[in-house]
């Protein structure tokens, strides 16, 4: 998701391919609306969350972060998104420790690892937990 938006922002608004990325996007964010749990985050089994129960900061943070975009760049219907985008910040914020770690952090490997925890981390939790602050800040309520 996080990579989608990254495209986006450089192709030129004329590229003959950029309708492909516009709807990639809505479609992505259509299907993840519907797999967000009640805590706000996705897990890294999207289609079997109980197989990770813990959610997971990196993918949840870049997953916000795409959909807040799409809202605040007018391809995400505001009213049917921004509940999502609020919900995963809210879990989000969450993961955060009081020493400002940002853990649930699934580790890098081959394969996703059911042992992360809040004491998980890793640099690329934090920079999608960033960037997903960086489109929440810019959200109009």
């Amino acid at each position: 998701m996080g990579g989608i938006v990254r495209v986006l922002q450089e192709l030129p608004a004329n590229y003959a391919g950029r309708e492909f990325y516009i709807t990639l996007l809505k479609q992505m964010s259509a299907r993840l609306k519907e797999l967000q749990q009640a805590d706000g985050m996705w897990r890294a089994s999207l289609l079997d969350p109980e197989a990770y129960p813990g959610g997971e900061v990196s993918g949840s943070g870049f997953d916000c972060y795409a959909i807040a975009w799409g809202i605040n760049n007018g391809i995400l219907d505001k009213a049917t998104y921004l509940p999502v985008v609020e919900k995963a910040w809210i879990g989000l914020n969450k993961c955060v420790s009081k020493d400002g770690h940002v853990g649930w952090v699934q580790p890098v490997g081959a394969d996703p690892k059911k042992n992360f925890t809040a004491d998980s981390w890793e640099v690329y939790g934090s920079g999608a937990y960033l960037l997903a602050g960086s489109e929440v800040i810019k959200l109009k309520r």
